[in-house]
């Protein structure tokens, strides 16, 4: 075969193929492979115009018909099937060849395929990429990880199909290994944040205010030319504007209450877990989604008639459209300080060298989370890369204190309504916590120390102490 491609892309379903497709319009010579070639073959016939694709019956074939250092993009299934598709390509390619996996798969695999690959003289490249299948098409955002070396070669290809903000792709080399879809996990952590939070503005919004799922879009499109102004936010404005053609009632109220979700949620929670970083909001929104789902107890308390508050009353002290306003804006803050928090503490625990700042840039555009408020959070990581927390940063602790009263208003609202509202409640618990000179955490460790005799440390003086509890005079002695 004489013509050579200068990326291939195996697994042609919605994703796959719209990469392949961005690849093609882009003036790149793409290889194509899928496990049936049917699927390989509709997609020349129906795009083949867009641009130079060479489509394989058979891996041999694909991976001939890619130029060195081979780049195969591999777009399945997360799991199994990546492993699948790695076992029968690895052998075809030779050294300094790469495997670039697009999917949603887990860092921990990441991170072994990485390694096992390496061992073989191959490159692995996790490469988170956000966006959808639009995004896909005409420009996602996109995470690679793994070795600098393979970005090199990889780079300008992703770099020209990714989204651009005044020019500047949404792509950059996040770091070794699994950093790339550890980073992308996160992003999908913030977004089930988001979501979760924007749900509870329109829930508060209609029940508490009053208003209908059309008067809602309003809110939400002027919301959209402000500070809060975000791919999701004008997403849910479409939403609710919607009317079902079939019943001519709303659009949000013909669907069924049950949030599903994919795992990468999960994943985000229990990584935040193992490193020891607080993602309450990730959480909440995770558990949301859960209980939304929990239709056997669900209808369970509503037979039995789980009492709800006595009195409910009104908003009181403040405009409610304002001040859910506020406290969605307040909230979601507090979302990406906690993602951004993980990143940080995953960095430094795998070595990674992530770059925050760079990372709010590559999500301005193209990924699910694009956000006015991005330019921020990278101006807060420009003028201080090691900041704790965004809140420390003048623009956000200016944003989170002027949101405060508003803030506290809704969450009282909510209780005394009885209208579950955990992500602003989580999310303005952790604000306090932050805040709190002193925590009730002291109280805790006189309890582990009691039981457990697992010691504490003491204000005063350095080192740990156990005290003799069933002893007389409760005598302490050094651990």
């Amino acid at each position: 075969m004489s013509q050579k491609a200068q990326i291939g892309v195996t697994g042609l379903a919605v994703m796959g193929r719209n990469l392949a497709r961005n690849f093609a319009r882009h003036g790149h010579t793409v290889a194509l492979h899928n496990r049936s070639y049917g699927r390989t073959k509709e997609l020349v016939e129906e795009f083949g115009h867009e641009g130079t694709f060479l489509p394989a019956e058979t891996a041999q074939q694909f991976v001939e018909s890619l130029e060195r250092p081979r780049r195969v993009v591999i777009m399945v299934k997360a799991g199994p099937a990546t492993d699948a598709v790695i076992d029968e390509f690895a052998p075809l390619l030779e050294e300094g060849d790469m495997l670039i996996d697009a999917g949603n798969a887990h860092y921990a695999d990441t991170r072994r395929r990485e390694a096992a690959l390496k061992a073989k003289g191959l490159h692995f490249v996790g490469a988170g990429v956000s966006g959808g299948e639009e995004g896909a098409l005409h420009g996602p955002s996109i995470m690679p990880g793994g070795p600098k070396e393979s970005y090199d070669a990889l780079g300008p290809l992703l770099e020209d199909i990714a989204a651009k903000v005044d020019g500047e792709p949404c792509c950059v080399h996040v770091g070794p290994d699994g950093a790339g879809h550890f980073v992308k996990m996160v992003h999908n952590g913030i977004e089930y944040a988001d979501m979760q939070l924007i749900a509870e503005a329109y829930d508060l919004l209609r029940q508490v205010g009053g208003h209908s799922p059309a008067e809602i879009a309003d809110i939400f499109r002027s919301w959209n030319e402000g500070r809060l102004g975000s791919y999701l936010i004008e997403i849910t404005a479409e939403v609710l504007k919607q009317v079902d053609a079939a019943t001519g009632k709303p659009f949000v109220d013909i669907v069924v209450d049950r949030a599903e979700q994919k795992g990468t949620g999960r994943w985000t929670v229990q990584a935040a877990l193992d490193l020891g970083v607080p993602v309450s909001g990730i959480a909440e929104s995770v558990f949301a989604r859960a209980i939304s789902g929990g239709v056997p107890e669900r209808t369970a308390a509503t037979e039995a008639g789980l009492p709800g508050p006595s009195a409910g009353g009104e908003h009181v002290g403040g405009d409610l459209t304002a001040d859910v306003e506020q406290a969605l804006f307040a909230s979601k803050i507090v979302a990406y300080a906690q993602g951004f928090q993980q990143i940080q503490a995953a960095s430094k625990e795998y070595g990674w060298d992530i770059d925050p700042g760079a990372m709010a840039k590559i999500w301005r555009a193209g990924c699910i989370i694009r956000a006015k408020f991005l330019d921020f959070i990278k101006q807060a990581y420009d003028k201080k890369p090691d900041l704790a927390t965004l809140l420390a940063d003048e623009y956000f602790l200016d944003a989170v204190s002027g949101a405060q009263d508003a803030w506290r208003r809704v969450v009282v609202t909510a209780a005394q309504q009885g209208i579950p509202a955990p992500g602003f409640s989580s999310a303005l618990a952790y604000y306090d916590s932050l805040r709190a000179s002193r925590l009730p955490a002291a109280l805790i460790q006189g309890q582990r120390d009691f039981f457990g005799a697992h010691t504490y440390q003491r204000v005063d003086k350095p080192g740990s102490f156990h005290t003799l509890w069933a002893a007389e005079g409760r005598p302490e002695v050094d651990a």
